[in-house]
């Protein structure tokens, strides 16, 4: 009885780690969010601190975007 009540824990703990691992990678590198700086201060300002609108945003105005930036937005699928 004792294993059945630590297996269920222990996956539960694995499942959170891999949802924290998982948001952790979808969030931009230093590095992205510094090609990105600029244009998202010029074209996306209201968004600033709102990372769901900010990259719709930044994918609406892609044409505009500099090349760093926009390389940043296609490698995450915009």
């Amino acid at each position: 009885m004792k294993k059945s009540i630590h297996v269920p824990a222990a996956a539960l703990i694995l499942s959170l780690a891999a949802g924290s691992l998982a948001q952790a990678q979808s969030g931009p590198s230093p590095q992205e969010q510094m090609a990105c700086r600029s244009d998202a201060g010029k074209f996306c300002a209201e968004h600033i601190g709102k990372p769901p609108q900010m990259n719709a945003c930044l994918k609406a105005n892609k044409e505009k975007l500099s090349d760093g930036c926009r390389k940043v937005v296609e490698s995450r699928g915009g």
